[in-house]
């Protein structure tokens, strides 16, 4: 009995738990060589679970096919996030196919050490904007700017323990942003003056180099102008990655344009950037979906709509 026992808990001791947990420095290496993986335009060369899940835009991407093709390097602003709690990394910034910069967020789901989930959103040169196209094939109302974002990246820090925030508090403050914006009331965000965001790379409002204790620079707020902004909810909301480390969390969600709009719904990855209780930079890679796409083609799923009547 007492040898049996003895043997056991050597067993125990010797091999891995089944279902542990990714910590952070697994959650780091995984990232990493999955996207190696993905430069070497080798999706074995990666830990993919059989079954694995990949989404390009909301549009699902068989095996070894989109961004495992076109992707050739990774450009001058790379960001990394980790949250163990959850079991889910991400990437933000520059990815080229070729000549071509792209502003991208990658998130990837990692149980038992194993990929199971990789959602991109790649935002490119030319893609729709919130109106579609021109009749010369333009974007409409589309920002795009790889070259700023480089000027004005995410900023790399460790928050020291003492001045951390909870995952919950994170979140909060995160979905105050969103709550805001769909009541049209900027004063229900919490943010700081000037708070900047960027979308695709482009600053559209507020001060990108503002950092803790500085008086912000730049034209208006993340949390102004929202009285008129075309916008009837912010659906499918969801916060994958709470980096407490960084005390930056990233954020999904759909902008559900107003009844009779023909104005494209907006869906996007959102990191947001978090001192002293407020937001200070939201950096966003975002599409327009056209109407008959369902989005984000992940739970949840009030995102879908609406969709043109004929689909319904």
């Amino acid at each position: 009995m007492r040898l049996s026992f003895v043997l056991a808990a050597g067993l125990a001791i010797a091999l891995p738990a089944f279902g542990a947990p990714c910590d952070r420095a697994c959650l780091k290496s995984t990232l990493d060589q999955y996207l190696q993986a993905v430069l070497k335009h080798d999706p074995d060369a990666a830990p993919l679970v059989l079954g694995y899940r990949h989404t390009e835009n909301a549009l699902l991407v068989k095996h070894g096919e989109g961004a495992w093709k076109s992707i050739t390097s990774i450009g001058n602003v790379d960001r990394r996030y980790y949250d163990p709690v959850s079991g889910q990394a991400a990437f933000f910034g520059v990815l080229n196919e070729g000549a071509d910069p792209t502003v991208t967020s990658v998130r990837i789901r990692v149980e038992d050490r194993k990929i199971t989930e990789g959602e991109w959103i790649i935002a490119r040169r030319v893609a729709a904007g919130i109106n579609g196209f021109d009749a010369q094939g333009k974007p409409q109302a589309y920002a795009f700017g790889p070259d700023n974002l480089a000027l004005h990246p995410p900023e790399l820090r460790v928050v020291p323990a003492a001045q951390r925030l909870s995952r919950d508090e994170l979140i909060a403050i995160t979905n105050s942003y969103f709550d805001g914006i769909t009541a049209h009331d900027g004063s229900m965000i919490m943010a700081h003056p000037g708070c900047s965001r960027i979308e695709n790379g482009q600053t559209v409002s507020g001060d990108p180099t503002a950092r803790a204790g500085s008086t912000p620079q730049g034209r208006g707020s993340c949390a102004t102008g929202l009285e008129n902004f075309n916008l009837t909810n912010v659906a499918a909301r969801r916060f994958p990655v709470v980096d407490t480390e960084a005390q930056i969390v990233l954020a999904y969600a759909v902008f559900i344009r107003r009844p009779g709009s023909p104005s494209r719904r907006n869906a996007f990855a959102e990191f947001f950037v978090i001192d002293n209780n407020r937001i200070r930079h939201v950096y966003s890679a975002m599409y327009y979906p056209p109407n008959n796409l369902p989005v984000p083609n992940w739970p949840p799923y009030d995102g879908n709509f609406p969709l043109p009547a004929e689909l319904k």
